[in-house]
């Protein structure tokens, strides 16, 4: 009696770094992007409130993150553009990149933490409104939205770590393109035959000569 051994089906799942590379690139773009959103929109928010004291009593006054720091917005907009780029560069552009994108998750985090206790802009405000240059803020109080930007920052941060983890497993734009005003190769002419007249003639109609002596 013959025993035949069923043939193993074939593996249908990716091998662990495809996956991996999938799975990377899949949460580095949205951690990136979703955190220099988050970042964007937190500046234009309200980032502190106080009053200043004038003759007409406590004047309110308020400041929104991008007039206590525009360094926040500035380096999402950056790394956003670095995450794009990473998939336009290879090998060492590409690590060069993803460090600029992780650089400024970093840098978003440390400058939206600094403008969460940071006052200059309300004194700055506070010295306007009652005239003396010497005024400060009072009753000092600081909203949630730094924070917020500081999330974003981390986002970014983490699109940055997963970059430099595994960009080496991540496509790449195709470096295959023609230019517009770049010369095409000139096809070669079909061969003649003598002993056919009608190539002759289409040979004269082109300009050519179909002896192959010279032009027609």
């Amino acid at each position: 009696m013959e025993y035949v051994t069923a043939a193993p089906h074939p593996r249908t799942e990716a091998p662990g770094p495809a996956r991996a590379g999938r799975r990377s690139l899949a949460l580095a773009l949205t951690s990136g992007a979703l955190g220099a959103a988050v970042a964007l929109l937190a500046t234009r928010q309200q980032w502190s409130r106080g009053t200043a004291s004038v003759a007409g009593g406590p004047f309110p006054l308020t400041a929104r993150g991008s007039d206590v720091t525009g360094v926040p917005a500035a380096l999402a907009i950056v790394g956003l553009a670095a995450l794009v780029a990473v998939f336009a560069v290879r090998r060492g552009g590409r690590f060069l990149v993803a460090g600029l994108l992780a650089l400024c998750g970093a840098g978003t985090v440390a400058a939206a933490l600094y403008g969460a206790s940071d006052s200059s802009a309300l004194d700055e405000q506070a010295a306007r409104a009652s005239g003396d240059t010497s005024a400060t803020v009072q009753a000092l109080t600081h909203t949630a939205w730094p924070y917020a930007a500081a999330v974003g920052g981390a986002l970014i941060l983490l699109a940055g770590l997963l970059a430099l983890r595994y960009g080496r497993l991540w496509p790449a734009m195709s470096g295959r393109y023609e230019r517009g005003g770049a010369l095409r190769p000139r096809r070669s002419a079909p061969a003649v035959d003598p002993d056919r007249p009608e190539d002759l003639w289409k040979a004269l109609d082109r300009g050519e000569d179909p002896t192959g002596t010279g032009p027609a």
